[in-house]
């Protein structure tokens, strides 16, 4: 018998993850929370997924282009703006819009109720972007445009001004 283990056989030491509705980071970001289910280290890195919760009359980030990464929304319940360039697109509940990397985007909430989405990110990178801006806001310090665009370059994420 060999060391070489067989790819087609299910391995033992593979963990399942399981995140029950009151577990997951947890990061507060204004009028927004996001609730991350898999940040990545249970995949390779391949996939991230967070819960977001967007209250109403919630203004999303600045349009804005991802070069490393697609990104995924499912509108839970509520409505969500997607604006994709100068395309605006409400979404609701069993929608599903997925951006490939060097899309323009951004969403808001421009309702009277709260909207819930699940997000994707393929492969996991921008979690950290969400934790970042946490952490300028726990010190103190407001969540300006300008701290916003420099969180976003850490990962390979910039605004995308031509549509300013």
């Amino acid at each position: 018998m060999t060391e070489e283990t067989n790819a087609n056989e299910p391995q033992a030491h593979t963990a399942v993850s399981v995140i029950g509705p009151g577990d997951g980071e947890m990061i507060v970001l204004g009028t927004t929370r996001m609730r991350v289910l898999e940040d990545g280290s249970h995949t390779g890195h391949r996939l991230a997924i967070a819960e977001s919760v967007l209250a109403p009359h919630t203004q999303g980030p600045p349009q804005h282009r991802h070069a490393r990464h697609d990104e995924g929304f499912y509108v839970l319940s509520g409505t969500v703006r997607f604006t994709v360039g100068d395309e605006d697109h409400d979404a609701t509940a069993g929608t599903l819009v997925m951006v490939p990397p060097g899309t323009p985007h951004t969403f808001a909430n421009l309702t009277d109720q709260p909207a819930v989405f699940l997000s994707t990110f393929t492969p996991d990178l921008y979690v950290q972007y969400f934790r970042d801006l946490q952490e300028v806001l726990a010190g103190g310090r407001p969540l300006t445009p300008q701290a916003n665009i420099d969180a976003m370059s850490r990962y390979a994420t910039e605004p995308a001004t031509d549509l300013a």
